[in-house]
């Protein structure tokens, strides 16, 4: 793996560090809210499952953004979209922990969830037109450990810093990541796919692309949306099951969620550098079964320490599983909409699967606060479908980028 890394050329490498680290800065933006769920329902005086609608806000509007940021990347650049969906992502962040009220606060989530989706895609593409075929499991991994990676800074800032800061000054941290773009306009350039392209970008359009691919295109949304309950169900409302069930303290709750997340990014580079060997599919498929027998340690853990090893297999094996999705949608995309194609899919997926939370936290209330049991539930039924999606589907391991 780490010979595969050090085979890059520099301005290969930056390309990836700057995609990594734009969906890391991303996720951290995102999963900052997870930990605060309920200091934000005291604070505008309502209920942890009307906090929720927030994740689902934000997971709804991010199509709107894959698409968006998407046309843009394949229009304009993939380098210069990326510092723009960078920016605009951070300013969302710090006005949000500005929020004066709840209906203030939901509409900011909204309009972050479009920056968010815009991001992946486009980070995406410019790392895997960037670099060599040989290389793509591998990256594949490395990028997709940027959201395990996120949420693990995350983690350590709820554990290091929230007593200090309270939950507006945790969002006001995640306008950090503007600094990203500075390293952006110094380091990465543009994709050479899309330079190849770039007095040839006026083909078919989204529309044809989507009537002369629409199989292809279905299939990508039914498997991404299996992809997004799965994580979205296991990790969104497991500091609220560990907080609200389980009464574990701020320092605990912190402490698991730093385990689990160390356990995504291994999954992630384990089984994004697996399928460069076994296949796209077939990795998928191992990982996501192996969530199965994980479950009842997970969810139903005796105390801290067995639901901390749980959360850490879960996450290596839901993680995994998608460490491999970077390389396997835009091996599948079309080579002119490569930075509209995936990204757009991808966050479809996750508009079929936003009303996770509140799906959740419903079962939970329903069965007396038993979020032990709506945690399991969604996840049993979306590591199943997706294991079976990956087996039926297709894949394109290893196919050539034109300007490669």
């Amino acid at each position: 793996m780490l010979y595969l890394l050090r085979s890059l050329t520099p301005n290969q490498r930056s390309a990836v560090i700057a995609s990594y680290l734009g969906w890391t800065l991303d996720a951290f933006d995102f999963f900052i809210l997870v930990f605060v769920l309920k200091d934000v329902a005291q604070e505008f005086h309502t209920g942890v499952e009307v906090i929720t609608y927030a994740i689902f806000l934000t997971l709804a509007a991010r199509p709107v953004g894959a698409l968006l940021f998407g046309l843009a990347a394949d229009r304009y650049g993939r380098r210069v979209t990326l510092m723009v969906d960078i920016l605009l992502f951070s300013m969302l962040e710090f006005a949000t922990g500005l929020a004066p009220s709840l209906a203030i606060f939901l509409i900011l989530r909204l309009a972050f969830g479009v920056a968010m989706g815009g991001e992946w895609g486009v980070g995406a593409a410019l790392a895997m037109e960037t670099i060599p075929p040989g290389t793509r499991g591998v990256v594949s991994g490395v990028l997709q450990t940027g959201y395990p990676s996120g949420y693990l800074l995350a983690a350590i800032t709820y554990f290091a810093v929230y007593g200090l800061i309270g939950w507006r000054g945790m969002f006001m941290i995640g306008a950090l990541p503007a600094l990203l773009v500075l390293y952006i306009r110094g380091k990465v350039e543009e994709s050479p796919v899309f330079l190849a392209h770039a007095h040839a970008k006026h083909g078919s359009g989204l529309v044809t692309m989507l009537r002369s691919h629409a199989g292809r295109f279905l299939y990508v949304v039914l498997l991404m949306t299996a992809f997004n309950f799965l994580s979205h169900g296991t990790q969104d409302l497991y500091p609220a099951f560990l907080q609200l069930q389980r009464h574990f303290s701020q320092h605990t709750v912190g402490l698991i969620a730093i385990v689990y997340n160390i356990g995504a990014i291994l999954g992630g580079l384990l089984f994004g550098a697996l399928s460069q060997r076994i296949g796209r599919r077939r990795a998928i498929l191992v990982a996501a079964l192996l969530t199965l027998p994980l479950i009842p340690v997970w969810a139903y853990g005796a105390g801290p320490l067995t639901l901390a090893i749980g959360a850490f297999l879960m996450q290596f094996a839901v993680q995994g599983a998608w460490g491999v999705v970077p390389a396997h949608l835009n091996e599948l995309s079309p080579g002119e909409l490569r930075a509209t194609f995936p990204g757009f899919a991808y966050q479809l997926g996750n508009l079929l699967a936003s009303p996770t939370a509140p799906i959740q936290a419903s079962i939970a209330q329903e069965n007396g606060g038993n979020y032990a049991f709506a945690l399991a539930t969604v996840a049993v039924i979306a590591a199943m479908t997706l294991a079976v999606l990956a087996a039926c589907g297709k894949e394109a391991h290893g196919i050539a980028f034109v300007g490669d």
